[in-house]
């Protein structure tokens, strides 16, 4: 027995990397622990199993809703007159007996540096009740989703790649009333479609995962989430990415534009998108650089399209249209660069029977907009620190953006006189 029990402290301790032997380990705590590899199914299973575990121990720790009634019930029973305005509120001493009386699980919410942050200019030195009941559920709602991505998060290291991320958007489904009228055929197309988005925009340099924290940082997730409300107003519905009216738009968009129906669009068939005023020399670029199959470009790589230009004001769509600009792959735009796309808008303003702008005048007002730090080239920080990127962007790609950009006066003074938005049919008018 004794031999078995000294056998294992030996085997066990070389397993954990280390022996009794090595002074250091005495001093420095350990701070590396190897992930189990793919062929180590026992340590596989037990890391999953530990995880799952602390997963739930976690979930226990935060407040349910009896808890959360019971503390609205406790703030209420402290308020501290006078209201201000219409809101009940409450100084620092009733807002530590709440503390106390709340229980274990909310003593973390009842610090001096959350009473300190909801402090803004009440003459009593007193919170919101509300504000920081509000705190309080965001909070939790924080922990919740948290723990609810991070059991999909396969690899157990913090981030969810994208199959991890469908099976999350897929299985959410069910919960959002207002993708009730979705057909079961659908939902591919729209997980697709949903996870693009967060894709795009938080893993800008294409590394196939993305940070739980970035998830929950960003505003997606709200957007998404925001579908629970079965009353949510038709305007909400247009301007949500996740919606169904939304999803079914861009998709519905898509298979207009292809017109032989292989499921794939052909670079003649994608000049037509929008207002069919993008050049040919971007679309040469777009299928240059993006992932196409035998020259034709599917869903996935459309939908990264389409949030680059229906986005243009943010850097990830900067990003992804400087990419294209940027042809010799310098991080910088030169006077070639912008005379080569440039060049193509001429063309196009003299189909439709106008006089070429100069490109001269073009470049000079480019630059002034920018101010770039080196004022021959022009780089990607630039075009976002100018607040300026999407109106340069568009006067080098988009007829109608060129357009909307020489005649914004008359534009102005079409919209301050109620009158309607001129668009690239008025070009030859004009």
């Amino acid at each position: 027995k004794a031999e078995e029990t000294e056998l294992f402290s030996k085997y066990y301790s070389e397993w954990k990397g280390g022996s009794d032997s090595g002074n250091s380990y005495r001093t420095i705590p350990r701070f590396y622990y190897r992930l189990p590899a793919e062929d180590e199914v026992l340590l596989q299973k037990l890391r999953e199993e530990s995880r799952a575990v602390f997963l739930q121990r976690k979930s226990r720790e935060l407040l349910d809703n009896e808890e959360l009634q019971n503390l609205w019930f406790l703030l209420d029973k402290h308020q501290v007159p006078p209201l201000s305005g219409e809101e009940a509120m409450i100084n620092y001493e009733a807002y530590l007996q709440v503390g106390e009386k709340a229980g274990i699980k909310c003593k973390k919410f009842f610090t001096a540096r959350v009473y300190a942050k909801l402090l803004h200019n009440d003459p009593y030195g007193r919170i919101s009740i509300m504000q920081f009941f509000n705190y309080v559920m965001r909070k939790v709602w924080l922990h919740q989703t948290r723990i609810g991505l991070s059991l999909y998060d396969v690899a157990g290291q913090g981030y969810l790649r994208e199959s991890d991320l469908e099976n999350y958007i897929l299985e959410l489904i069910p919960t959002l009333p207002q993708l009730d009228g979705l057909e079961k055929s659908f939902y591919s197309f729209y997980v697709c479609t949903a996870v693009r988005k967060f894709f795009f925009f938080l893993d800008p340099l294409r590394t196939g995962k993305i940070k739980i924290q970035d998830i929950l940082a960003c505003s997606f997730l709200d957007d998404l989430l925001e579908l629970r409300d079965e009353e949510l107003s038709k305007e909400s519905q247009e301007s949500n990415w996740f919606s169904a009216p939304s999803a079914l738009r861009v998709y519905g968009q898509y298979l207009n534009l292809d017109k032989d129906h292989n499921g794939m669009l052909s670079k003649e068939e994608l000049s037509r998108y929008g207002t069919a005023t993008l050049t040919s020399v971007f679309l040469d670029r777009v299928f240059q650089e993006c992932l196409t199959y035998e020259g034709e470009m599917d869903y996935k790589t459309y939908l990264d399209f389409v949030l680059a230009l229906e986005n243009r004001k943010e850097p990830a769509a900067l990003q992804y249209i400087f990419k294209l600009l940027d042809m010799e792959n310098q991080g910088h735009l030169n006077v070639f660069s912008l005379n080569y796309f440039f060049r193509a808008i001429q063309e196009q303003i003299k189909l439709h029977g106008q006089e070429p702008v100069s490109f001269q005048d073009v470049k000079d007002e480019i630059f002034d907009m920018v101010k770039p730090k080196d004022p021959y080239k022009i780089t990607l920080q630039d075009l976002v620190n100018s607040c300026q990127g999407d109106t340069v962007v568009s006067i080098l790609i988009d007829l109608n953006g060129f357009w909307t950009y020489e005649n914004r006066e008359v534009l102005v003074a079409n919209d301050n006189d109620g009158g309607s938005r001129g668009s690239m049919a008025d070009f030859d008018d004009t």
